[in-house]
């Protein structure tokens, strides 16, 4: 792959370009110049783009794909392709399945599916066998195969035993254990926040509270075995309380917060569009403002799409019998820049990378290029052609959003929208 990139502006701050305008010259995949007004002799391909923005390839650590056992609601080949559109050079893909991911086979099945695309697609296997809660899958032959991390998406571990054998054991290999921050005797039945607004639209409550306990037991029992514990998806105040406090003890945690967690409200429920209906549930506004600042200050370490393609059908009935989640790659970035800035927007969408064991690259001479290509200025209205997603149920759809991706060049490949 050799490409002639002009007039971009570099947001990296790892590179000592960063924050200017620059060519940046690329042969065999590999940075070999970064300057003004720089020449092509070669006669390489140009791109051009209006107000060009190069960054760091972004990273997403939750996503599903459904593959195997879900295609109807996405592929392996097509997610990854959104994913392109969206931004993503590496996602993390999740186990929730059918075959659950819960073998050496399966991420060998996953990684093979993967292979030779622009995206790197870093596989998850399931902390326990079929994601039961029961037993512990097979933690360190998928780690050998190419597991990142393990997680039962979505799926609480009920039994504190269960996490805390987890860590003692994938601590002999530095693996990471994730666990779902919901006590499910607490939500039981409840399908959005518990609050004022679920009581007016007569909906049954999730409460804060049954996150921010499970959020303090799990730090109890990472503080007791040690370990590396990764909480994805936190959605209350009381939840970044609890990990800032675990941080300042030096614990080995991290946390991940779904970009609409940052952008939408429980209020955004009133019209009982099951679009909205996500898990952890939309919150109240003073938990999205201490969100917001526990990404500003460092206690969450990353924002995920938490992009969830889900059939018409499990969205298109009774708002209490349809299922969680929202498509999110496709609007991720220009989502987050409506409530924060550029270079933080950016921020939070690569340093995630290194716990999940990607060690990131700088936009620098001699370095191999995996980056993000986008103008973080235009405005637009989201809407159903914006997506690349074989399902369409999106959080965002007629929402106004800040900032449209290009496309990226990674794994030696360009790809661009």
């Amino acid at each position: 792959m050799n490409i002639l990139i002009k007039s971009a502006t570099i947001i990296d701050p790892k590179s000592e370009f960063h924050n200017t305008t620059q060519d940046i010259l690329i042969e065999n995949g590999t940075i070999t110049n970064i300057g003004s007004n720089l020449k092509n002799p070669n006669d390489y391909t140009e791109i051009q783009l209006d107000n060009l923005h190069v960054s760091q390839g972004w990273f997403d650590s939750s996503v599903c794909f459904g593959e195997p056992g879900y295609e109807e609601r996405e592929t392996i080949e097509n997610g990854l392709k959104a994913a392109a559109a969206s931004g993503f050079t590496c996602v993390a893909m999740n186990a929730n399945t059918n075959p659950v991911i819960d073998t050496n086979t399966d991420i060998a099945f996953v990684l093979s599916k993967s292979a030779n695309h622009a995206v790197t697609l870093l596989p998850i296997g399931a902390l326990t066998r079929s994601s039961k809660g029961e037993d512990l899958a097979e933690l360190f032959d998928m780690k050998t195969a190419g597991a990142v991390a393990f997680y039962d998406y979505k799926a609480a571990i009920t039994n504190p035993n269960m996490l805390k054998i987890a860590l003692q054991y994938a601590s002999n290999f530095n693996g990471l254990v994730c666990s779902f921050p919901q006590e499910n005797r607490i939500t039981r039945n409840g399908v959005m926040n518990e609050h004022i607004t679920s009581t007016k639209l007569g909906l049954k409550g999730n409460p804060a509270l049954a996150e921010e306990l499970q959020v303090a037991r799990d730090l109890f029992l990472l503080e007791y075995t040690g370990g590396k514990l990764h909480i994805p998806t936190i959605s209350t105040a009381k939840s970044v309380e609890l990990i800032k406090e675990a941080k300042a003890k030096k614990l080995d945690v991290t946390c991940s917060v779904a970009v609409h967690n940052l952008c939408i409200t429980d209020e955004a429920l009133s019209d009982f569009n099951t679009n909205f209906k996500v898990l952890p549930p939309l919150r109240t506004q003073s938990d999205v403002t201490a969100l917001i600042e526990g990404l500003k200050d460092g206690t969450i370490d990353m924002v995920t799409s938490d992009h969830s393609p889900i059939d018409v059908e499990e969205k298109k009935v009774e708002f209490d019998h349809a299922n969680y989640g929202t498509i999110g790659l496709e609007s991720a970035f220009s989502a987050l820049q409506t409530i924060l800035n550029t270079e933080k927007s950016i921020e939070v969408l690569t340093k995630g990378k290194s716990r999940f064991g990607i060690e990131p690259t700088s936009i620098s001479i001699g370095n191999k290029l995996n980056a993000t290509l986008f103008n973080p200025d235009e405005t637009y209205t989201f809407t159903q052609k914006d997506i690349k997603s074989r399902s369409k149920n999106a959080i965002f759809e007629g929402s106004t959003l800040k900032g449209k991706v290009y496309g990226i060049i990674s794994n030696n490949k360009v790809v661009l929208n």
